[in-house]
């Protein structure tokens, strides 16, 4: 009776249209891990939620919707998506070139995290590596001299050897010979690993270089080692940061041991940017560029000189059509600079679809590219962009970018932005960019 009953409201449902298909069954919710699996983070405070109300608030307050995805399933945000297909694109149809390298810098759960955001990683897997035992793991691997690492797979096309090296010293505390923050012990310390002669002079090269011009009140403790055999780490371990539930145990974690406070002490903002501010200025001090010399025309000549809309933009600080500007969904390697002076303003490797219908990027190709001027047209109050030479108008910039970069988004108008694709840019002089790609 009871199944003939369901039969007949399914019938009914189907009727109107409210059938489609099989219902699912949620799945279950991915096992967090347990204390015991969590094991020795040493922060002096519990890590399971509930050591504080305002930390666990705050932790959930960023976390992203509960719901309750496959075991392997990923929750990611819009942003996030939006640079998981940038990263994916081959945008010049060039084969990808995939490598592998293997770093450490601590909690290998942070150092994941961080690395997953740099665009080019294709992967990230957290692991043990160094010791002399077999198949290390998490309750043993520091008895047999191992330490924490993750192993890095990348496209070499959009980011090198050496920008993973950056980015892993910028996000954790390269000084410390002993641990990193509240975690203490060589197992937690920070390393870089070499395959050839070649990594090492980038390792050896990236450490001297830093020493002298970096911003630490301390000379790097990094160990330069040749890369030994890689152990993948537990399940549970890998990606941590994005569980449904770990994701508040890794941020009430990492908040509380203090890496993000060091990483703004030190470096202001964590972009997972390879940028290293001392060889922006370098680059574009000790060369008298083009654009350096460039003197801006009377209003007049440049009325003659441009087409309406771009005189419109450029001069009198107006917008072009959304999703007018070919420039919108070009993701070609290359760099993009101002329609008048040839200045270099942003780079293909910071571009991103903001779903806008204009260019966007995370962040100028220098911290100087660009200048800021308060905008309170329309009603409200912005942030305009201009051309730091040339003094275009370009765009604005705003608080809405990708969460898991700057958070800012660089709008400009197509129209004020001339595009130079990589191989190119040797030949009309701007061979000094292309680390900046």
């Amino acid at each position: 009776m009871i199944d003939f009953i369901r039969g007949i409201f399914i019938a009914i449902a189907a009727f109107f249209g409210f059938g489609g298909g099989v219902m699912e069954v949620p799945a279950e919710v991915p096992v967090v891990a347990t204390q015991e699996q969590i094991g020795d983070r040493e922060l002096g405070v519990e890590v399971e939620v509930g050591g504080g109300a305002g930390e666990v608030e705050s932790a959930m307050s960023e976390a992203e919707p509960a719901t309750s995805p496959a075991p392997d399933a990923t929750i990611k945000t819009d942003n996030q998506n939006e640079m998981t297909n940038i990263k994916t694109q081959s945008v010049d149809n060039q084969t990808p070139n995939i490598k592998t390298m293997m770093v450490a810098g601590g909690c290998f759960w942070c150092v994941e995290s961080d690395l997953e955001k740099v665009h080019g990683v294709t992967s990230v897997v957290s692991g043990y590596a160094g010791g002399s035992t077999e198949n290390p793991t998490y309750s043993n691997y520091g008895s047999g001299g191992h330490r924490e690492v993750v192993q890095v797979t990348y496209d070499a096309n959009q980011v090198s050897f050496e920008d993973i090296l950056i980015v892993t010293m910028k996000t954790t505390d390269p000084t410390d010979d002993d641990g990193t923050f509240a975690d203490r012990g060589d197992k937690y310390s920070s390393a870089f690993y070499y395959e050839n002669d070649e990594q090492k002079a980038i390792i050896d090269n990236l450490i001297q270089d830093v020493n002298e011009n970096g911003p630490y009140d301390k000379p790097l403790a990094i160990d330069v080692e040749p890369e030994p055999k890689f152990w993948p780490a537990e399940d549970y371990h890998q990606d941590y940061y994005k569980g449904t539930l770990s994701q508040l145990k890794y941020k009430y974690y990492r908040n509380a041991s203090g890496r993000d406070k060091f990483i703004e002490k030190y470096w202001g903002v964590n972009d997972h940017s390879p940028v290293l501010s001392w060889r922006t200025k370098a680059t574009s001090s000790n060369k008298n560029y083009m654009w350096n010399d460039y003197k801006k025309p009377s209003e007049d000549s440049l009325e003659n000189q441009l087409d309406e809309l771009t005189f419109k933009v450029t001069q009198n600080e107006g917008t072009e059509k959304a999703g007018s500007s070919p420039l919108d969904k070009n993701y070609e390697p290359g760099i993009y600079v101002d329609v008048l002076s040839g200045e270099p303003l942003y780079s293909s490797k910071d571009k991103f679809d903001s779903g806008t219908g204009w260019p966007s990027f995370v962040r100028p190709i220098t911290p100087t590219a660009v200048t800021e001027h308060v905008d309170k047209k329309l009603f409200s109050t912005r942030t305009e962009i201009r051309s730091a030479i040339a003094d275009n108008h370009l765009g604005h910039v705003f608080n809405d970018g990708p969460k898991d970069s700057t958070g800012l988004r660089y709008c400009m108008n197509g129209v004020a932005l001339r595009f130079v694709p990589k191989d190119q840019m040797e030949a009309e002089g701007y061979e000094d960019f292309l680390p900046y790609i």
